[in-house]
């Protein structure tokens, strides 16, 4: 499973939402889109325009994509188990 995490460097939430998943012993990968031009077009291309942060996006191992927009803690348990 691969989880990437878009974020910016002020956001309380996505603070919350990385040490969630640290806490859960998943490994993601941050991309800061308020210092990464390249990673906020990629947001924008997988999220369908939205640019809120946090925004994670999920690839599993069958293949399927899931996103959450928010730090949505239901969710993302839903989805990671």
């Amino acid at each position: 499973m691969k989880i990437t995490v878009y974020a910016t460097t002020t956001c309380p939430y996505c603070s919350q939402l990385k040490d969630f998943l640290s806490q859960k012993g998943l490994s993601f990968e941050e991309k800061l889109i308020d210092q990464n031009e390249a990673a906020k077009e990629e947001m924008k291309a997988v999220s369908g325009g939205f640019m809120g942060v946090p925004f994670v996006y999920i690839e599993k191992d069958d293949g399927a994509k899931e996103s959450v927009i928010g730090f949505d803690m239901g969710k993302l348990n839903q989805i990671l188990g």
